[in-house]
Protein backbone atom coordinates (compact mmCIF):
# COMPACT_ATOMS: atom_id res chain seq x y z
CA UNK A 1 0.00 0.00 0.00
CA UNK A 2 1.08 3.55 -0.82
CA UNK A 3 2.31 5.71 2.02
CA UNK A 4 0.58 9.29 1.78
CA UNK A 5 2.44 12.36 2.58
CA UNK A 6 1.47 13.93 5.38
CA UNK A 7 1.01 17.61 4.06
CA UNK A 8 -0.18 18.71 7.87
CA UNK A 9 3.49 18.05 9.36
CA UNK A 10 5.23 19.53 6.26
CA UNK A 11 3.36 22.19 6.58
CA UNK A 12 4.54 22.68 10.38
CA UNK A 13 8.22 22.56 9.08
CA UNK A 14 7.38 25.69 6.41
CA UNK A 15 6.41 29.35 6.40
CA UNK A 16 3.15 30.79 4.50
CA UNK A 17 5.65 30.87 1.24
CA UNK A 18 6.75 26.90 1.44
CA UNK A 19 10.17 27.81 2.37
CA UNK A 20 11.44 26.08 5.64
CA UNK A 21 10.91 27.28 8.47
CA UNK A 22 12.88 30.85 9.22
CA UNK A 23 15.07 31.09 12.88
CA UNK A 24 16.87 34.19 12.34
CA UNK A 25 16.57 36.16 15.78
CA UNK A 26 17.17 40.00 16.92
CA UNK A 27 20.51 39.06 17.76
CA UNK A 28 21.21 36.71 14.36
CA UNK A 29 20.30 39.62 12.44
CA UNK A 30 22.51 42.57 14.69
CA UNK A 31 25.28 39.79 13.80
CA UNK A 32 25.01 40.07 9.83
CA UNK A 33 24.67 43.62 9.68
CA UNK A 34 27.64 44.14 12.01
CA UNK A 35 29.57 41.64 9.51
CA UNK A 36 28.19 43.65 6.87
CA UNK A 37 28.49 47.14 8.13
CA UNK A 38 32.01 46.99 10.08
CA UNK A 39 34.36 46.03 7.51
CA UNK A 40 37.17 47.16 5.30
CA UNK A 41 35.47 50.79 5.80
CA UNK A 42 36.13 51.84 9.46
CA UNK A 43 39.95 51.21 8.25
CA UNK A 44 39.95 54.84 6.22
CA UNK A 45 37.82 56.64 8.79
CA UNK A 46 40.53 58.58 10.55
CA UNK A 47 41.76 59.49 7.04
CA UNK A 48 38.64 60.28 6.25
CA UNK A 49 38.20 62.24 9.30
CA UNK A 50 42.13 63.70 8.87
CA UNK A 51 40.17 65.19 5.45
CA UNK A 52 36.97 66.53 6.80
CA UNK A 53 38.69 68.47 9.88
CA UNK A 54 37.41 68.32 13.71
CA UNK A 55 34.05 70.17 12.55
CA UNK A 56 33.11 68.00 9.40
CA UNK A 57 34.60 64.85 10.37
CA UNK A 58 32.46 63.55 13.13
CA UNK A 59 29.60 65.51 11.80
CA UNK A 60 29.58 63.58 8.60
CA UNK A 61 30.02 60.08 10.41
CA UNK A 62 26.87 60.93 12.59
CA UNK A 63 24.70 62.24 9.50
CA UNK A 64 25.36 58.59 7.67
CA UNK A 65 24.51 56.92 10.65
CA UNK A 66 21.04 58.99 10.62
CA UNK A 67 20.20 58.05 6.55
CA UNK A 68 21.75 54.72 6.81
CA UNK A 69 18.94 53.66 9.45
CA UNK A 70 16.17 56.01 7.62
CA UNK A 71 17.01 54.05 4.08
CA UNK A 72 17.02 50.70 6.35
CA UNK A 73 13.82 51.61 8.06
CA UNK A 74 12.09 52.43 4.18
CA UNK A 75 13.45 49.28 2.61
CA UNK A 76 12.99 47.03 5.65
CA UNK A 77 8.54 47.80 5.36
CA UNK A 78 9.44 47.31 1.31
CA UNK A 79 9.81 43.29 2.43
CA UNK A 80 6.00 41.74 2.21
CA UNK A 81 4.38 43.56 -0.62
CA UNK A 82 1.74 44.82 -0.93
CA UNK A 83 0.95 44.65 3.15
CA UNK A 84 4.13 45.14 5.51
CA UNK A 85 2.64 42.74 7.78
CA UNK A 86 0.84 40.32 6.13
CA UNK A 87 2.05 40.59 2.14
CA UNK A 88 3.80 38.05 -0.34
CA UNK A 89 7.95 38.18 0.86
CA UNK A 90 10.13 40.18 -1.46
CA UNK A 91 13.07 37.47 -0.94
CA UNK A 92 15.74 39.90 -2.08
CA UNK A 93 16.44 43.22 -3.33
CA UNK A 94 16.11 42.56 -6.82
CA UNK A 95 13.05 40.71 -6.43
CA UNK A 96 11.33 43.91 -4.05
CA UNK A 97 12.38 46.34 -6.93
CA UNK A 98 10.75 44.64 -10.00
CA UNK A 99 7.47 43.88 -7.58
CA UNK A 100 7.16 47.41 -6.46
CA UNK A 101 9.02 49.64 -9.17
CA UNK A 102 8.37 47.14 -12.54
CA UNK A 103 11.08 45.33 -14.93
CA UNK A 104 13.11 48.06 -16.59
CA UNK A 105 13.97 49.54 -12.76
CA UNK A 106 14.62 46.28 -11.44
CA UNK A 107 17.54 45.85 -14.46
CA UNK A 108 19.39 49.00 -13.39
CA UNK A 109 19.15 48.29 -9.97
CA UNK A 110 20.33 44.46 -10.38
CA UNK A 111 23.05 46.09 -12.73
CA UNK A 112 24.35 48.18 -9.87
CA UNK A 113 23.84 46.15 -7.06
CA UNK A 114 25.64 43.21 -7.98
CA UNK A 115 28.73 45.48 -9.63
CA UNK A 116 28.61 46.81 -5.81
CA UNK A 117 28.75 43.42 -4.44
CA UNK A 118 31.47 42.62 -6.79
CA UNK A 119 33.32 45.36 -5.82
CA UNK A 120 32.95 44.51 -2.66
CA UNK A 121 34.50 41.54 -2.65
CA UNK A 122 37.89 43.40 -4.73
CA UNK A 123 37.99 45.69 -1.81
CA UNK A 124 37.88 42.91 0.80
CA UNK A 125 40.41 41.30 -1.27
CA UNK A 126 42.60 44.40 -1.06
CA UNK A 127 42.03 44.97 2.92
CA UNK A 128 42.95 41.12 3.61
CA UNK A 129 46.00 41.64 2.03
CA UNK A 130 47.25 44.24 3.14
CA UNK A 131 46.65 43.29 6.43
CA UNK A 132 48.38 40.25 5.99
CA UNK A 133 51.59 42.62 4.66
CA UNK A 134 51.05 44.56 7.48
CA UNK A 135 51.36 41.29 9.94
CA UNK A 136 54.74 40.65 8.51
CA UNK A 137 56.06 44.39 8.31
CA UNK A 138 54.82 44.88 11.79
CA UNK A 139 57.13 42.19 12.64
CA UNK A 140 60.03 43.46 10.75
CA UNK A 141 59.57 46.52 12.13
CA UNK A 142 59.96 44.96 15.99
CA UNK A 143 63.20 43.41 14.85
CA UNK A 144 64.97 45.58 13.16
CA UNK A 145 63.53 48.92 14.13
CA UNK A 146 61.21 51.42 13.18
CA UNK A 147 63.14 53.06 10.04
CA UNK A 148 63.95 49.11 8.18
CA UNK A 149 63.20 49.17 4.97
CA UNK A 150 60.34 46.46 5.39
CA UNK A 151 58.66 46.18 2.36
CA UNK A 152 56.52 43.40 1.19
CA UNK A 153 54.15 43.03 -1.93
CA UNK A 154 50.44 42.09 -1.45
CA UNK A 155 50.12 39.66 -4.43
CA UNK A 156 50.95 36.59 -3.03
CA UNK A 157 48.45 37.39 -0.04
CA UNK A 158 45.27 38.43 -2.65
CA UNK A 159 45.92 35.04 -3.89
CA UNK A 160 46.10 32.63 -0.20
CA UNK A 161 42.87 34.86 0.64
CA UNK A 162 41.75 34.02 -2.94
CA UNK A 163 41.91 29.99 -2.24
CA UNK A 164 40.36 30.81 1.03
CA UNK A 165 37.42 31.71 -0.47
CA UNK A 166 36.75 29.52 -2.83
CA UNK A 167 36.90 26.74 -0.28
CA UNK A 168 34.55 29.04 1.69
CA UNK A 169 32.22 30.03 -1.25
CA UNK A 170 30.98 26.06 -1.59
CA UNK A 171 28.72 27.25 1.86
CA UNK A 172 25.25 26.99 0.30
CA UNK A 173 23.28 29.96 1.40
CA UNK A 174 22.92 32.66 3.79
CA UNK A 175 21.04 30.19 5.85
CA UNK A 176 23.70 27.80 6.22
CA UNK A 177 25.84 30.70 7.22
CA UNK A 178 24.81 32.02 10.82
CA UNK A 179 27.87 30.81 12.61
CA UNK A 180 30.21 32.44 10.00
CA UNK A 181 28.52 36.03 10.50
CA UNK A 182 28.84 34.99 14.74
CA UNK A 183 32.64 34.89 14.20
CA UNK A 184 33.78 37.22 11.63
CA UNK A 185 31.00 40.20 14.16
CA UNK A 186 33.08 39.17 17.01
CA UNK A 187 36.10 39.59 15.32
CA UNK A 188 35.14 42.81 13.81
CA UNK A 189 33.93 44.09 17.08
CA UNK A 190 38.44 42.70 18.47
CA UNK A 191 40.01 45.02 15.66
CA UNK A 192 37.44 48.07 15.78
CA UNK A 193 37.96 48.18 19.95
CA UNK A 194 42.05 47.79 19.38
CA UNK A 195 41.68 50.71 16.54
CA UNK A 196 39.86 52.86 19.12
CA UNK A 197 41.93 52.05 21.97
CA UNK A 198 45.18 52.48 20.22
CA UNK A 199 44.16 55.73 19.00
CA UNK A 200 43.52 56.79 22.53
CA UNK A 201 46.18 55.60 24.22
CA UNK A 202 48.65 57.71 21.70
CA UNK A 203 46.47 60.54 22.52
CA UNK A 204 47.23 60.31 25.96
CA UNK A 205 50.90 59.55 25.72
CA UNK A 206 51.22 62.15 23.41
CA UNK A 207 49.79 64.63 26.01
CA UNK A 208 47.72 66.70 23.43
CA UNK A 209 45.46 66.50 20.33
CA UNK A 210 46.27 66.78 17.28
CA UNK A 211 44.55 68.22 14.08
CA UNK A 212 42.51 71.27 13.45
CA UNK A 213 39.01 72.37 12.89
CA UNK A 214 39.58 72.43 8.88
CA UNK A 215 41.40 69.08 8.52
CA UNK A 216 44.43 68.40 6.65
CA UNK A 217 45.90 71.28 4.13
CA UNK A 218 46.58 70.62 0.82
CA UNK A 219 48.51 72.20 -2.22
CA UNK A 220 45.81 74.65 -3.53
CA UNK A 221 41.78 74.77 -3.43
CA UNK A 222 40.85 71.87 -5.75
CA UNK A 223 43.10 69.05 -4.55
CA UNK A 224 42.06 70.00 -1.05
CA UNK A 225 38.06 69.78 -3.16
CA UNK A 226 39.29 66.42 -3.86
CA UNK A 227 40.27 64.87 -0.73
CA UNK A 228 37.15 66.12 0.75
CA UNK A 229 34.91 63.95 -1.65
CA UNK A 230 36.50 61.33 -1.18
CA UNK A 231 36.50 61.30 2.27
CA UNK A 232 33.09 61.52 2.07
CA UNK A 233 32.99 58.67 -0.71
CA UNK A 234 35.03 56.68 2.02
CA UNK A 235 32.08 57.10 4.51
CA UNK A 236 29.50 56.28 2.24
CA UNK A 237 31.53 52.93 1.69
CA UNK A 238 31.67 52.65 5.55
CA UNK A 239 28.04 52.52 6.82
CA UNK A 240 24.86 51.31 3.93
CA UNK A 241 24.57 47.91 3.35
CA UNK A 242 20.64 48.00 1.82
CA UNK A 243 22.36 45.67 -0.96
CA UNK A 244 21.57 42.63 1.54
CA UNK A 245 19.34 43.93 4.02
CA UNK A 246 16.29 41.71 2.64
CA UNK A 247 18.68 38.72 2.53
CA UNK A 248 19.14 39.69 6.12
CA UNK A 249 15.44 39.77 6.72
CA UNK A 250 14.41 36.58 4.93
CA UNK A 251 16.05 34.43 7.74
CA UNK A 252 13.80 36.11 10.55
CA UNK A 253 11.34 34.62 11.95
CA UNK A 254 7.87 35.54 12.61
CA UNK A 255 6.13 36.57 15.06
CA UNK A 256 7.08 39.71 15.82
CA UNK A 257 6.69 41.03 12.22
CA UNK A 258 10.33 40.33 10.06
CA UNK A 259 9.73 44.41 9.70
CA UNK A 260 9.73 45.14 13.06
CA UNK A 261 12.74 42.77 14.29
CA UNK A 262 14.83 44.24 11.38
CA UNK A 263 14.19 47.96 12.39
CA UNK A 264 15.30 47.06 16.03
CA UNK A 265 18.36 44.61 14.44
CA UNK A 266 19.05 47.90 12.47
CA UNK A 267 19.35 50.49 15.18
CA UNK A 268 21.25 48.05 17.41
CA UNK A 269 23.71 47.80 14.88
CA UNK A 270 24.00 51.14 13.80
CA UNK A 271 24.30 52.57 17.30
CA UNK A 272 27.25 50.16 17.59
CA UNK A 273 29.02 50.61 14.66
CA UNK A 274 28.96 54.21 15.10
CA UNK A 275 30.36 54.52 18.37
CA UNK A 276 33.10 52.34 16.84
CA UNK A 277 33.33 54.50 13.74
CA UNK A 278 33.29 57.69 16.06
CA UNK A 279 35.99 56.18 17.93
CA UNK A 280 38.30 55.11 15.45
CA UNK A 281 37.85 58.18 13.46
CA UNK A 282 38.17 60.72 15.83
CA UNK A 283 40.92 59.25 18.15
CA UNK A 284 42.99 58.19 14.98
CA UNK A 285 43.42 62.00 13.75
CA UNK A 286 43.75 62.93 17.31
CA UNK A 287 46.35 61.11 17.19
CA UNK A 288 47.99 61.47 13.96
CA UNK A 289 46.33 65.03 12.88
CA UNK A 290 48.00 66.16 9.46
CA UNK A 291 50.38 62.22 9.71
CA UNK A 292 46.64 60.17 9.46
CA UNK A 293 47.33 57.00 7.36
CA UNK A 294 44.99 55.92 4.75
CA UNK A 295 44.42 52.48 6.85
CA UNK A 296 44.34 53.15 10.49
CA UNK A 297 45.91 49.33 11.66
CA UNK A 298 47.81 48.75 8.48
CA UNK A 299 49.44 52.40 7.69
CA UNK A 300 51.78 51.87 10.63
CA UNK A 301 50.96 55.31 12.73
CA UNK A 302 51.22 52.48 15.08
CA UNK A 303 54.24 50.10 15.80
CA UNK A 304 53.85 48.96 19.23
CA UNK A 305 52.84 46.89 20.66
CA UNK A 306 53.47 44.66 17.63
CA UNK A 307 51.91 41.78 18.81
CA UNK A 308 48.48 43.97 19.46
CA UNK A 309 48.46 45.04 15.91
CA UNK A 310 49.49 41.67 14.62
CA UNK A 311 46.27 40.33 16.45
CA UNK A 312 44.14 43.22 15.56
CA UNK A 313 45.35 42.73 11.80
CA UNK A 314 44.29 38.67 12.07
CA UNK A 315 41.12 39.83 13.50
CA UNK A 316 40.50 41.69 10.03
CA UNK A 317 41.74 38.91 7.96
CA UNK A 318 39.23 36.49 9.71
CA UNK A 319 36.68 38.78 9.26
CA UNK A 320 36.77 39.81 6.22
CA UNK A 321 36.99 36.06 5.23
CA UNK A 322 33.30 35.98 6.57
CA UNK A 323 32.79 39.68 4.97
CA UNK A 324 33.46 38.47 1.61
CA UNK A 325 31.01 35.77 1.80
CA UNK A 326 28.06 37.97 3.10
CA UNK A 327 28.12 39.90 0.06
CA UNK A 328 28.81 37.37 -2.42
CA UNK A 329 26.43 34.59 -0.95
CA UNK A 330 23.51 37.10 -2.81
CA UNK A 331 25.46 37.03 -6.41
CA UNK A 332 25.61 33.28 -6.13
CA UNK A 333 22.28 33.14 -5.10
CA UNK A 334 20.72 34.76 -7.76
CA UNK A 335 22.72 33.53 -10.52
CA UNK A 336 22.17 29.73 -9.77
CA UNK A 337 18.47 30.41 -9.48
CA UNK A 338 18.36 31.43 -13.28
CA UNK A 339 20.11 29.34 -14.16
CA UNK A 340 18.34 26.47 -12.61
CA UNK A 341 15.04 27.90 -13.96
CA UNK A 342 16.14 28.39 -17.39
CA UNK A 343 18.00 24.75 -17.50
CA UNK A 344 15.61 22.62 -14.80
CA UNK A 345 16.79 19.38 -16.67
CA UNK A 346 20.30 20.00 -16.63
CA UNK A 347 22.58 17.85 -14.76
CA UNK A 348 25.35 20.52 -14.71
CA UNK A 349 22.94 23.11 -13.43
CA UNK A 350 20.49 20.52 -10.71
CA UNK A 351 22.75 18.03 -9.58
CA UNK A 352 24.39 17.19 -6.76
CA UNK A 353 27.22 14.81 -6.00
CA UNK A 354 28.35 13.54 -2.66
CA UNK A 355 32.40 14.26 -2.02
CA UNK A 356 34.20 12.81 1.00
CA UNK A 357 37.91 14.25 2.10
CA UNK A 358 40.12 12.60 4.92
CA UNK A 359 38.95 13.69 8.33
CA UNK A 360 35.95 15.81 7.33
CA UNK A 361 32.44 14.84 7.11
CA UNK A 362 30.41 14.23 3.88
CA UNK A 363 29.12 16.83 2.04
CA UNK A 364 27.50 17.91 -1.48
CA UNK A 365 28.83 19.29 -4.87
CA UNK A 366 27.37 20.67 -7.68
CA UNK A 367 28.92 21.49 -10.58
CA UNK A 368 27.59 24.84 -11.14
CA UNK A 369 28.16 26.12 -8.01
CA UNK A 370 31.53 25.18 -8.26
CA UNK A 371 32.58 26.09 -11.05
CA UNK A 372 30.83 29.92 -11.28
CA UNK A 373 31.60 30.53 -7.57
CA UNK A 374 35.29 29.62 -7.96
CA UNK A 375 35.76 31.83 -11.19
CA UNK A 376 33.72 34.90 -9.15
CA UNK A 377 36.75 34.11 -6.71
CA UNK A 378 39.46 34.48 -9.15
CA UNK A 379 37.72 37.83 -10.67
CA UNK A 380 37.61 39.47 -7.90
CA UNK A 381 41.31 38.32 -7.01
CA UNK A 382 42.68 39.74 -10.54
CA UNK A 383 41.12 42.88 -10.28
CA UNK A 384 42.25 43.65 -6.77
CA UNK A 385 45.88 42.87 -8.05
CA UNK A 386 45.59 45.46 -10.94
CA UNK A 387 43.92 48.40 -8.64
CA UNK A 388 45.40 47.76 -4.47
CA UNK A 389 44.74 51.24 -4.05
CA UNK A 390 42.72 50.91 -0.95
CA UNK A 391 41.15 54.41 0.21
CA UNK A 392 40.55 55.25 -3.53
CA UNK A 393 38.48 51.98 -4.33
CA UNK A 394 36.53 52.47 -1.40
CA UNK A 395 35.42 56.28 -1.77
CA UNK A 396 34.34 55.08 -5.82
CA UNK A 397 32.19 51.67 -4.45
CA UNK A 398 30.97 53.83 -1.36
CA UNK A 399 29.48 56.83 -3.96
CA UNK A 400 28.20 54.40 -6.23
CA UNK A 401 26.43 52.09 -3.97
CA UNK A 402 25.44 55.41 -1.46
CA UNK A 403 22.96 57.11 -3.54
CA UNK A 404 21.06 55.19 -6.12
CA UNK A 405 21.25 51.79 -3.83
CA UNK A 406 21.20 52.94 -0.50
CA UNK A 407 18.36 56.05 -1.15
CA UNK A 408 16.69 55.99 -4.66
CA UNK A 409 15.47 52.58 -4.88
CA UNK A 410 14.56 52.21 -1.18
CA UNK A 411 12.69 55.68 -1.57
CA UNK A 412 10.50 55.20 -5.00
CA UNK A 413 9.73 51.36 -3.26
CA UNK A 414 8.28 53.31 -0.21
CA UNK A 415 6.28 55.90 -1.67
CA UNK A 416 4.77 52.85 -3.63
CA UNK A 417 4.31 50.58 -1.01
CA UNK A 418 2.73 53.28 1.49
CA UNK A 419 1.11 54.72 -1.28
CA UNK A 420 2.65 58.15 -0.33
CA UNK A 421 0.70 60.68 -2.29
CA UNK A 422 2.87 63.47 -4.73
CA UNK A 423 3.72 66.56 -2.77
CA UNK A 424 2.42 65.44 0.58
CA UNK A 425 4.94 66.54 3.20
CA UNK A 426 6.66 62.75 3.52
CA UNK A 427 6.80 62.83 -0.27
CA UNK A 428 8.88 66.57 -0.15
CA UNK A 429 11.07 65.42 2.75
CA UNK A 430 12.03 62.04 1.24
CA UNK A 431 12.35 63.82 -2.18
CA UNK A 432 14.87 66.35 -0.46
CA UNK A 433 16.16 63.68 1.65
CA UNK A 434 16.57 61.90 -1.69
CA UNK A 435 18.39 64.82 -4.00
CA UNK A 436 20.68 65.46 -0.73
CA UNK A 437 22.01 62.08 -0.91
CA UNK A 438 22.63 62.32 -4.88
CA UNK A 439 25.20 65.31 -4.16
CA UNK A 440 26.55 63.59 -1.82
CA UNK A 441 27.14 60.79 -4.03
CA UNK A 442 27.93 62.61 -7.23
CA UNK A 443 30.70 64.80 -5.34
CA UNK A 444 31.88 61.79 -3.59
CA UNK A 445 32.39 59.88 -7.19
CA UNK A 446 34.27 62.42 -8.30
CA UNK A 447 36.84 63.01 -5.73
CA UNK A 448 37.23 59.09 -5.60
CA UNK A 449 37.90 58.88 -9.21
CA UNK A 450 40.41 61.82 -9.41
CA UNK A 451 42.39 59.92 -6.61
CA UNK A 452 42.27 56.57 -8.28
CA UNK A 453 43.70 57.92 -11.32
CA UNK A 454 46.18 59.92 -9.52
CA UNK A 455 47.33 56.97 -7.51
CA UNK A 456 47.82 54.53 -10.99
CA UNK A 457 49.71 56.85 -12.82
CA UNK A 458 51.59 58.46 -10.39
Amino acid sequence: MAVQPNFELERDFCNDDGHPIRTGTLWSCVAHIITAVIGAGVLSLAWSTAQLGWIGGPIALLCFAIITYISSSLLSDCYRSPDSVTGKRNQSYISAVTLLLGSKQAWACGLLQYLSMFGTGIAYVIATATSMRAIMKSNCYHDKGHKAPCSYGTTMYMVLFGVVEIFMSQIPDFHNMAWLSIVAAIMSFAYAFIGFGLGFATVIENGQIHGTLTGVPASNTANKLFLVFQALGDIAFAYPYALILLEIQDTLKAPPAENKTMKKGSMIAIFVTTFFYLGCGCFGYAAFGNDTPGNLLTGFGFYEPYWLIDFANACIVLHLVGGYQIYSQAVFSVVEKWFAKKYPDNSFVNDFHTVKIPLLPKFKVNSLRLCFRTFYVICTTIIAMIFPYFNQVLGVLGALNFWPLAIYFPVEMYFVQKKIVSWSSKWIVLRTFSFFCLLVTIVGLIGSLQGLITAKFS
